[in-house]
């Protein structure tokens, strides 16, 4: 599987954490999420975490969806 690429964060002084991904917003973070955000951050892999907390990651099964007959045309 590809690990994530791309993503960066900034925190502001109010305690917002913005997570963009290529630049582009991904998610916001405020309050107790923003600091458990930075918590993850900071004890994992940060690539898999901002993944991970703005839904942006591979699950894996893609190839079988486009092959089910309900995707088919």
């Amino acid at each position: 599987m590809p690990q994530p690429h791309g993503f960066r964060y900034e925190t502001h002084t109010s305690g917002t954490v913005v997570i963009t991904h290529h630049n582009r917003p991904a998610g916001t973070l405020r309050g107790p999420r923003a600091a458990r955000f930075l918590a993850e951050v900071d004890a994992g892999d940060p690539q898999l975490v901002m993944a991970r907390w703005t839904g942006n990651y591979r699950r894996g099964n893609e190839r079988s969806a486009r092959e089910h007959p309900r995707n088919r045309r």
